[in-house]
């Protein structure tokens, strides 16, 4: 399973941007896909991840300003995260869990930095 990361940048406070996350599987159908981030210094922290039923779970940092969504077609998924704050300035991975299996996938991250 390969797991690729795109839509980070550079942004100021109060900006929008939409990162995608792609699990190429064959054969299979992912079941959790979850977007973590990591700022510098800083342990790797739940952002928000979502199950192929539509089931999600959102850090309290992030809740009511980023919203997770599934193309399950495409064992896609999509973080729009909007009011970013400098505080949300980290390296933003994704992960995928396939349908009946216990293994955890990760992606190379994307750097999101939010400053003025």
């Amino acid at each position: 399973v390969q797991v690729v990361e795109s839509g980070g940048g550079s942004v100021q406070p109060g900006a929008s941007l939409r990162l995608s996350c792609v699990a190429s599987v064959s054969g299979l159908s992912i079941h959790l896909m979850g977007w973590y981030r990591q700022a510098p210094g800083k342990q790797r922290e739940l952002v928000a991840t979502s199950t192929r039923f539509g089931i999600t779970n959102y850090a309290d940092a992030v809740k009511g300003r980023f919203t997770i969504s599934r193309d399950n077609a495409k064992n896609t998924v999509y973080l729009q995260m909007n009011s970013l704050k400098p505080e949300d300035t980290a390296v933003y991975y994704c992960n995928a869990r396939p349908v009946s299996s216990s293994n955890l996938y990760w992606g190379q991250g994307t750097q999101v930095t939010v400053s003025s």
